[in-house]
């Protein structure tokens, strides 16, 4: 028997698999559910065709999860190949028509030809949970923004002073609209009263927050249509800001304390602009395993931050933004910049350097790649 490649196209409840040898011709095809029993009976069937088995398939997680889990706990090979791949793979395959069946095929032989696919391997349980809890507080935060816009046009629409004097991602202009929303309920409880009040909810700076609402309520003595309505619903998305900050602080504090359980916490948390979350975040878009990259160099490009060059013909050094990278990493490098700017002197002096130099801020401000040797520590 000889080695066989096989391509399994992913999906939510059913997978399709396509089993070939090494002159291409199809030994296997054949749809399977989603289920453990069915996913084991197609690996003995598989391993049966032939002595070495070496596995594609086009998702790595999601619906692909359990699949992925079956084959790397009999220690099978698993490559990852990416839809786009496939897709552009296909049109160089004989007919049209699109089924998965052929994207199966596909798989397979372009498992059997490439060299350059990049191996699954058995996730970090740590590493595991911080994807999922940094993929929830992206959600969180998400909501958070939206919510906080909706506020902010709710509120322009009957109050628009004191719209624009109050930050509404702190907790005390927030805790004020729970309680008072138009100018003619502030300019009645006063400056002294509302500032107690306030004190009473633990509010911060409570004498010139007051104030600011106060002087804001006295510059508008219009009742606008609708505002009694708007109020309340200023009131309710009011609460539910605070109620989402409360969660995002919770969600911190478990990442926290999950992410200090990794070997490289002290590592990641040491370099310049990486704090927990954004550590936590690295962790997450990479895997952990910096030894899947290799050299740094493959570590910026897969986080969009290295230029991939576009020659042709006599045009040479001509250079471009990638398309194809993580749009997760990417931002913790890019935010990560941002921070070690502010407060790691070298990266500052880059900076200014960059800018110096006639830069624009962007490509000035550049994106600080983790050195590889440094992680694996």
């Amino acid at each position: 028997m000889a080695a066989i490649w096989a391509g399994i196209d992913a999906g939510k409840t059913h997978h399709h698999c396509v089993a070939i040898d090494e002159s291409g011709r199809r030994l296997l095809s054949r749809r399977v559910a989603n289920d453990e029993p069915e996913l084991l009976e197609l690996l003995a069937d598989v391993m049966a065709l032939g002595e070495e088995v070496t596995w594609g398939i086009d998702l790595a997680d999601g619906g692909a999860s359990l699949a992925i889990g079956v084959l790397l706990n009999h220690d099978q090979p698993v490559h990852y190949i990416s839809g786009r791949a496939i897709h552009r793979a296909s049109e160089s395959y004989r007919g049209e028509g699109k089924t998965d069946a052929k994207d199966a095929a596909v798989i397979a032989d372009q498992i059997r030809i490439r060299r350059d696919l990049h191996p699954l391997r058995a996730g970090d349980e740590t590493v595991t949970d911080l994807k999922m809890l940094t993929g929830r507080r992206m959600d969180l935060v998400a909501d958070r923004t939206r919510t906080v816009n909706r506020l902010r046009g709710q509120l322009t629409g009957i109050f628009p002073g004191l719209e624009r004097e109050l930050d509404l991602t702190n907790t005390g202009p927030l805790t004020l609209l729970t309680g008072y929303q138009t100018p003619a309920a502030l300019r009645r409880i006063g400056t002294k009263r509302l500032e107690t009040w306030l004190r009473i909810r633990k509010v911060r700076r409570a004498d010139q927050l007051a104030e600011t609402a106060v002087q804001a309520a006295d510059r508008q003595h219009t009742s606008l249509p609708g505002e009694k309505l708007t109020a309340q619903m200023v009131h309710t998305l009011a609460k539910e800001v605070m109620a989402l900050n409360q969660q995002v602080a919770e969600l911190d504090k478990l990442i926290e304390v999950r992410f200090r359980d990794h070997h490289t916490f002290e590592v990641i948390t040491s370099l310049p602009g990486l704090g927990v979350i954004l550590g936590a975040e690295f962790l997450a878009a990479t895997g952990g395993d910096m030894s899947a990259f290799g050299t740094p160099d493959r570590l910026a490009g897969f986080g969009g931050v290295a230029p991939v060059p576009r020659d042709s013909g006599k045009i040479s050094g001509n250079l471009r933004r990638p398309q194809r990278y993580s749009r997760r990493l990417q931002r913790v490098f890019y935010t990560s910049a941002l921070f070690s700017i502010r407060r790691c002197e070298e990266s500052r002096r880059f900076y200014d350097r960059k800018r110096a130099e006639g830069k624009r801020r962007r490509v000035a401000e550049g994106s600080p790649t983790p050195r590889l040797s440094q992680i694996r520590a």
